[in-house]
C-alpha cells in the first residue's frame, strides 16, 4: 500500500486540473473494475459487481489536492499566483514548488526574506500570499514564457514522499496526502474485496473537493446509491499549539465521523461503523470537527438523499507540502471499509 501512496502523491493534480490523477485512475482500474469512465468533469467512476445480490454502496474520495495558478508573470521573471484550496499564508514561504508548464513541469521555490535581512523587518509578520511570488530561477518574463509557464499555469508543492518514524510505527510524509491517501483506501478495497462480495459497488474518485466539493456535487447526483461511504484526511489535534484539544491523534486508529461542517453523520451509519471496528478490532476515533468539509456532504445531498458515514485518515500539517499519516491508521480504514462492503447481504437497510 505504501508503494501505492507514493505513486499517487507523486501525481500532480490541483483543483481544476487533475488530468495526471485521472487518467492513472481509469488505466490502473482497467482490470479490477468491470466498467470505468472518466465524465466531462473529470471525476473517475469505476463500477463492479459482486458474487450475490445486494444493494448498490458507494465509495467516494478526492483526487485534487490545494495547490497554486499562475496570476500574473513580472518583468523579471518572478509568478505572482493565486491559491487553489485552503493554504494557509504562513506556511507558504521557502517552500518548493512544481509549476506545469506546457513544455513540462518546472522546479521552483515560494520567495521569502533571507535570515540576514531578519534585523531589519517585522519577525512577526506573516506576508499574505498576494505579496509573495514563485521563483524559477528565469530573469525575464520572455524566459518564463518560454518555459511554457504563462498566467492560469497550475502549481502544487514540490516535495516527495518519505518514511519517517520507527519500523514498527513508520509515518508517510508527502504532499496530497489529502486526499490521495482516501484513493489509495479504496483502490486497495477494491482489490482485496474481488468479487466476493453482495450488491454493486460504484467508486468514485472526485475533482474539486478543495474548491467546494464541486465534483461529488455533480457526479452523485447522476449515481443511484443505497449507501455511501467518504473516506478523507482529518487534521488531527495531538500537537502542542494553542488551539489543539486532543480530540483526535494520529496512531490511534482511522477516524469515524460524527459531524463536521458540511454533514451531520446519521446515527444508524455511524453506529454500523463503530459495530464493525469492534468486531474486527480495528482501532477508530469518534470525529467532531467543525473545521473541515468532505465529499460526503454533497453524496448525502443526492437524490433523495443517500445514507453516508465518512472515515478519516488522521492527519498532521494538512494542506502543506509535508502533510503526515500513520501508515497504521491508513491500514485501519482500509480494513474497516473492507468490513462494510464484506458485511453487506441482500437483506441489507439503512434506515434513518
Amino acid at each position: 500500500m505504501i508503494e501505492l501512496v507514493k505513486k499517487l502523491t507523486g501525481l500532480q493534480g490541483p483543483s481544476g486540473y487533475e488530468q495526471e490523477v485521472s487518467y492513472f485512475l481509469k488505466e490502473y482500474l482497467t482490470d479490477t473494475a468491470d466498467e470505468v469512465k472518466i465524465d466531462p468533469i473529470g471525476n473517475v467512476i469505476a463500477r463492479k459487481k459482486g458474487s450475490k445480490p445486494g444493494p448498490v454502496m458507494l465509495l467516494t474520495a478526492h483526487m485534487d489536492e490545494v495547490g497554486f495558478i499562475v496570476k500574473k508573470v513580472e518583468k523579471n521573471g518572478f509568478l505572482r499566483f493565486e491559491k487553489l484550496g485552503g493554504n494557509d499564508d504562513r506556511n507558504l514561504v521557502a517552500q518548493p514548488v512544481k509549476v506545469l508548464g506546457e513544455n513540462g513541469h518546472i522546479n521552483g521555490v515560494i520567495g521569502t526574506l533571507s535570515a540576514h535581512f531578519a534585523k531589519f523587518d517585522d519577525a512577526q509578520l506573516v506576508r499574505k500570499h498576494s505579496q509573495l511570488y514563485i521563483d524559477v530561477g528565469a530573469d525575464s518574463d520572455q524566459e518564463v514564457l518560454e518555459m511554457g509557464i504563462e498566467a492560469g499555469t497550475p502549481v502544487t508543492w514540490g516535495t516527495d514522499m518519505q518514511i519517517i518514524g520507527t519500523a514498527e510505527k513508520p509515518k508517510i510524509r508527502a504532499k496530497s496526502l489529502d486526499d490521495r491517501a482516501g484513493c489509495a483506501v479504496i483502490l486497495q478495497v477494491l482489490e482485496e474485496a474481488g468479487e466476493d462480495f453482495a450488491g454493486e459497488l460504484v467508486c468514485l474518485f472526485t475533482v474539486q473537493e478543495e474548491v467546494g466539493l464541486r465534483g461529488a456535487k455533480t457526479a452523485s447526483e447522476h449515481i443511484d446509491a443505497d449507501v455511501a461511504i467518504a473516506i478523507d484526511t482529518t487534521a488531527v489535534s495531538d500537537t502542542f499549539e494553542q488551539t489543539m484539544d486532543q480530540s483526535l491523534s494520529l496512531g490511534r486508529g482511522t477516524g469515524i465521523k460524527v459531524m463536521d461542517a458540511s454533514l451531520i453523520v446519521p446515527k444508524t451509519m455511524k453506529q454500523l461503523l463503530v459495530q464493525l471496528a469492534k468486531q474486527h478490532q480495528i482501532p477508530y476515533q469518534l470525529e467532531v470537527f467543525t473545521g473541515i468539509g468532505t465529499d460526503g456532504g454533497a453524496v448525502t445531498y443526492a437524490n433523495k438523499g443517500i445514507p453516508t458515514g465518512v472515515l478519516s485518515i488522521p492527519s498532521r500539517y494538512t494542506h502543506s507540502a509535508i502533510e503526515l499519516v500513520d501508515l497504521g491508521d491508513l491500514i485501519a480504514t482500509k480494513d474497516l471499509v473492507k468490513a462494510f462492503v464484506l458485511s453487506v447481504n441482500e437483506e441489507s437497510h439503512f434506515p434513518f
